[in-house]
């Protein structure tokens, strides 16, 4: 366990170098979730009730997909360019390499959702400590297994780094789409709505407004978290899987 943790902080060190060097660049990233927020958000004040208790969260699950679901482009770099292979020869624990990576994603995540919060504030959002506290655990555990396939996607697409591309921009508008991000599902057709319900996001999305409502009675949460522990427990157990096989195998 002292090797695990150790490595891990070798690795989140290592991943969080770039990011430090050049903090110009997580502004940047802030761009589309901010002009959401104040462009877009400010246009749903006649379409749902509490506009801001229902588009902050569906702002910050649009940034939970957007971030760890790109999160393999920099293992795909690595791996194209050759000093991924360097790194594995190391003694490096293969699963300290995952989890190192994803801890990485989720600090950047967690900031910029506290600094979206912190702006939505003026505007009239309410905020009840607790179930934001609890959204934003919620959306961690998610972030980890979204962020875990995608290095494995990333790893799957290498050399070519084809498959990567192809994948993550043909299903992240859908996935976002349909689980009601933007626009509440209720008014959807009906079919649209079935498909809907196949989309593990959605459920997230309902349990975020539940939490950041203060409402954590709303049986939404458990199925939001069922949502979130699945993707998380499929991601970690194939990115191990990979890491412990290794890259190059």
């Amino acid at each position: 366990m002292t090797t695990f943790l150790r490595d891990t902080r070798t690795v989140a060190a290592r991943e969080f170098a770039p990011a430090l060097r050049n903090p110009v660049g997580l502004l940047f990233e802030m761009g589309q979730p901010l002009l959401f927020l104040f462009l877009f958000g400010a246009l749903l004040g006649g379409a749902v009730g509490s506009s801001w208790q229902w588009f902050v969260p569906g702002i910050l699950v649009m940034m939970c997909l957007t971030g760890p679901m790109s999160a393999g482009y920099t293992l795909l770099v690595e791996l194209i360019g050759g000093s991924m292979e360097r790194l594995m020869v190391t003694p490096l624990n293969r699963t300290a390499l995952l989890v190192g990576r994803s801890l990485k994603e989720m600090v950047v995540l967690l900031v910029q959702a506290v600094l979206i919060i912190v702006l939505a504030l003026p505007l009239g959002f309410e905020l009840y400590p607790a179930g934001v506290l609890a959204g934003l655990a919620q959306l961690v555990v998610f972030g980890v297994g979204l962020g875990a396939l995608s290095f494995v996607l990333a790893v799957k697409s290498a050399p070519g780094g084809t498959l990567f591309y192809i994948v993550t921009q043909s299903i992240l508008f859908p996935l976002l789409l349909l689980s009601g991000v933007l626009l509440p599902m209720e008014t959807a057709p009906g079919w649209l709505r079935a498909i809907g319900y196949a989309n593990p996001v959605s459920y997230l999305v309902d349990a975020q407004r539940a939490l950041f409502s203060g409402d954590l009675t709303d049986p939404s949460i458990l199925y939001g978290t069922l949502s979130a522990v699945l993707v998380a427990a499929i991601g970690l157990s194939w990115g191990n899987r990979v890491m412990r096989r290794g890259i190059t195998g």
